[in-house]
């Protein structure tokens, strides 16, 4: 016999449903984010521990969704419970997540700025620094972090333009010699775009936080009411009555046709016919008009 509520166990089962769907789009979200930040292999700044943290949340997402769902179909008191402390402590982590991730994005343009210039002249910058500004310019057309100056008087041919592209007005010319001679190079710089991405990551990472932060306080809510209907499955049901306030009578005319009945005294000693009282009459007392006086 089914001890939980079908109305709760159906919108249990929604939920986690639903929970299920959001763990595979964090899957989703942390595969786009990948392909859209991938640098020719490259690390960007906490781009593969953000990338990590995604699948991670994702992946123990689902694998909840689905002990809870299951615990709500067989009715397992083991699988709430279960169940129960996962979503105590997801919504105690991704909360505070959330809280950090907000309160340090302000500081994260100035940090990598500063890690950037490092980096400064690019010309002479470790080689692995150099395969991946030059890849990134190559992709989103930009020439240097900072300006074109960055590569010093070697700027690579990523950063050159083709002919389309300065027909639309994207590339400037700069002389590079002493012999006067020009080049076309990218207009746009690398680093306000590598910030764009890296923002980008950080807004998810802190819209995933505080959407399961919620979930889970929903589902400690549903999987408590539910492990409590188990602990009690007989408990009776409290009926509540409303006293009557007045006695309704029949009206008048309906009493004429029907008479109230008899109480109880009556039937107890009826009153007896007017027949018999003709036949019988009772003594009669006698009072005597003059009295003899004395």
């Amino acid at each position: 016999m089914a001890q939980v509520n079908t109305c709760l166990k159906r919108i249990f089962t929604i939920f986690n449903i639903f929970f299920a769907i959001v763990g595979g789009a964090i899957i989703g979200l942390a595969l786009v984010s990948q392909v859209v930040t991938n640098v020719n292999g490259g690390d960007m700044e906490g781009r593969f521990s953000g990338l990590i943290t995604l699948y991670i949340v994702g992946a123990i997402t689902m694998i909840i969704a689905i002990l809870g769902a299951y615990g709500a179909h067989k009715e397992s008191k083991v699988c709430l419970i279960v169940f129960l402390v996962c979503m105590v402590l997801g919504s105690l982590a991704m909360l505070r997540a959330g809280f950090v991730a907000v309160a340090t994005r302000p500081l994260l343009e100035p940090q990598l700025e500063e890690k950037f210039r490092e980096l400064l002249p690019l010309n002479r910058a470790p080689e692995e620094a150099q395969e991946m500004t030059n890849h990134l310019q190559e992709i989103v057309h930009c020439c240097g972090l900072f300006s074109y100056t960055d590569w010093g008087s070697d700027i690579p041919d990523s950063c050159l333009c083709s002919e389309v592209q300065e027909e639309e007005d994207q590339c400037q010319q700069i002389g590079y010699s002493s012999v006067m001679q020009k080049k076309s190079v990218y207009t746009k710089t690398c680093f306000p775009i590598i910030m764009y991405y890296v923002m980008l990551l950080v807004d998810v990472v802190i819209g995933v936080a505080f959407v399961l932060g919620a979930l889970a306080l929903l589902g400690m809510i549903l999987s408590s009411i539910m492990i409590h209907q188990l602990r009690h499955p007989n408990r009776p049901t409290v009926l509540l009555s409303v006293p009557a306030v007045f006695t309704p009578t029949l009206p008048k005319y309906q009493e004429l046709h029907n008479p109230p009945p008899p109480k109880y005294q009556e039937f107890q000693h009826p009153p007896p016919p007017q027949n018999q009282e003709m036949l019988h009459p009772p003594p009669q007392k006698y009072v005597m008009q003059n009295p003899p006086q004395y």
